[in-house]
């Protein structure tokens, strides 16, 4: 369900025809063009989409006798369509108007193109309707590299997120972070908007990550490109040391890249939170160290079979 409000002023649309709800149901970020159905082609009718019409529909409806016309806007109107839009600044039809209040169905102008309009209905429904989750962590971006940090209340996260601001990164969000699947691949994290640009620091309290450091030392949103999971340093764990063998986690249905930090004294976190973004581009681009030198000590060492 969509907001009616929201819809309307996110698009910048204008209510020709008001609906009987506040709130519209819709459920998927397509949209259709219902050319083949107001010329009488019922079959596979998208009516649970918002309904653009362009000027080829309009047009056609021009063209058609007023007895077709009511008619065949009569049969579009039965079904229960979220809402019509009609772009290019076009005159609403006397007859659409009669047939949509019959039905309670809202009916907006806009003056964008069709195709304009198209493609930012369905990057805001994309977000609107996004899966969604939030997690307890940070998100830092990191030379352009989502990363988001997780592990126990107190390990230093945001002691190490504060440091790579003060090293020129940038914060998205401290604490709690709202995570969206935006596409089948791809996750955006941001921070709640009561929270947003603020950080806690154990022993300092509250502060505001913006007015300190600056504007540029935040951003509102950011790719989850990486997870990092901070965890106290256990003598009994056996960490990964050469990182032959990539690990992933999933948020969302979305496989992430996912790296283990054991935390001790001395750890200079910040650094290593650097390295490990520059490392996941180079992977990105095909260069993996660690296999490399694998492939080189293998080549170096003795053969089976060869003599020694």
């Amino acid at each position: 369900m969509i907001r009616e409000a929201d819809f309307v002023e996110s698009l910048g649309l204008t209510v020709e025809s008001p609906g009987h709800s506040d709130v519209l149901d819709i459920r998927s970020s397509d949209i259709n063009r219902p050319g083949l159905p107001l010329s009488g082609f019922w079959d596979y009718f998208a009516w649970q989409r918002p309904q653009v019409i362009g000027k080829t529909e309009m047009s056609y409806m021009h063209s058609l006798d007023p007895e077709l016309l009511t008619k065949r806007l009569h049969t579009f109107f039965g079904y229960d369509i979220p809402c019509v839009i009609v772009c290019h600044g076009m005159r609403c039809l006397r007859e659409m108007v009669v047939a949509a209040k019959a039905r309670g169905i809202p009916i907006y102008s806009t003056r964008e193109e069709t195709t304009v309009l198209v493609l930012r209905i369905i990057n805001y429904l994309n977000n609107c309707l996004a899966p969604s989750d939030t997690v307890h962590g940070v998100l830092v971006d990191v030379f352009g590299t989502g990363i988001l940090i997780t592990g126990d209340s107190g390990v230093g996260k945001s002691e190490t997120a504060l440091e790579l601001v003060r090293r020129g990164h940038r914060l998205v969000a401290d604490d709690l972070v709202c995570i969206k699947r935006v596409s089948s691949n791809r996750l955006v994290g941001e921070a709640p908007a009561a929270i947003r640009h603020f950080m806690e620091i154990r022993g300092v309290g509250i502060i505001d990550i913006a007015t300190m450091y600056g504007i540029g030392a935040v951003i509102d949103s950011k790719s989850i490109d990486m997870v990092i999971h901070f965890e106290l340093w256990d003598q009994e764990m056996s960490y990964d040391r050469l990182g032959l063998e990539d690990q992933y986690t999933n948020l969302l249905e979305v496989r992430i890249p996912r790296l283990v930090i054991p935390i001790r004294p001395g750890r200079n976190l910040a650094v290593v939170l650097e390295v490990a973004a520059r490392n996941l581009r180079l992977k990105q681009r095909g260069i993996h160290v660690a296999k490399l030198l694998d492939d080189r000590l293998r080549q170096q060492s003795p053969q089976e079979g060869e003599e020694k």
